[in-house]
């Protein structure tokens, strides 16, 4: 990945962040360290998403089942 490349992922990765804090939108550890490995060219964009929708459906199952 060329260095251009890089800085404009760091650079979307900081404004995302900063358009869910305006919003109030928690970001959690795991996501943010998904953006970082996207941002370094370690993940690819599907695989970040498919890691998050895999978090999040863990996390809502274990809400079912302790509700």
């Amino acid at each position: 990945m060329s260095e251009h490349e890089l800085q404009r992922r760091i650079a979307a990765v900081k404004t995302a962040d900063a358009i869910n804090a305006i919003e109030g939108a928690p970001i959690s550890d795991y996501a943010r360290e998904l953006s970082t490995r996207w941002a370094k060219g370690e993940i690819t964009g599907e695989q970040m998403k498919a890691a998050l929708l895999a978090s999040h459906r863990k996390l809502a199952e274990q809400v079912r089942t302790n509700a």
